[in-house]
């Protein structure tokens, strides 16, 4: 919680709450999809690695337009 709250005023510039929220909940949710495909060996098809990507590209794209 002190990184999220470090995050949102960051010297190089104040990033919106709403976009640190979404940031921290999306590195949250790539972060168990991996780690359930890497330890526990889940299954893997196209759709689940497409849609994790889309995710690290929805955080990134946040991360651009925020102010």
């Amino acid at each position: 919680m002190y990184l999220l709250y470090k995050a949102t005023s960051l010297q190089t510039g104040h990033i919106p709450m709403g976009t640190v929220y979404a940031i921290w909940a999306g590195i949250g949710a790539v972060g168990t999809a991996l780690m359930g495909t890497i330890i526990f060996k889940e299954p893997t098809d196209f759709w689940r690695i497409f849609f994790i990507f889309t995710l690290i590209a929805s955080i990134v794209g946040l991360k651009f337009v925020s102010h």
